[in-house]
């Protein structure tokens, strides 16, 4: 079973917990309204469906909006993947909150994972498309 779904908005990495002064724990608000939303939007879109099981691979790619201050040459170098975002948030983080948000609605724990892949990219658009799929024993990646 595969399941596609599309995280509008720019991609938003997993912050480290916070720990005030009195020693109690907060997550901070970005990370948990980021991952309130791709619940939101994995739930609206796959309700009623059952959860992946076995072992899991995941795909995410996280697309940033290209900066107003590009040139139209480095624009269209942008668009085209010959440029690549080397910024900030890391793609492992951005994986890390968009498995965890899926935590118990799409499988029962993101320790399902077996293959995970990350790519970053420019675009008009800033969204993170995520493409989840179980994966088949004995069968290899390029198959």
């Amino acid at each position: 079973m595969r399941k596609t779904f599309i995280i509008p908005g720019e991609p938003v990495a997993k912050a480290r917990p916070r720990v005030m002064s009195n020693g109690i724990t907060y997550t901070p608000a970005k990370t948990k309204n980021y991952e309130t939303l791709v619940k939101e939007l994995y739930w609206h879109q796959f309700r009623g469906q059952d959860m992946l099981e076995g072992p899991i691979r995941v795909r995410v790619d996280a697309y940033f909006q290209i900066p107003k201050s590009a040139s139209r040459r480095k624009r269209e170098r942008m668009i085209r993947g010959l440029e690549r975002p080397t910024k900030r948030p890391d793609g492992d983080n951005i994986l890390k909150c968009v498995t965890d948000a899926l935590n118990g609605i799409a499988y029962t724990d993101d320790s399902a994972v077996v293959s995970a892949q990350v790519e970053k990219w420019w675009a008009d658009q800033p969204r993170v498309e995520v493409e989840l799929e179980e994966f088949e024993a004995g069968r290899s990646e390029g198959e």
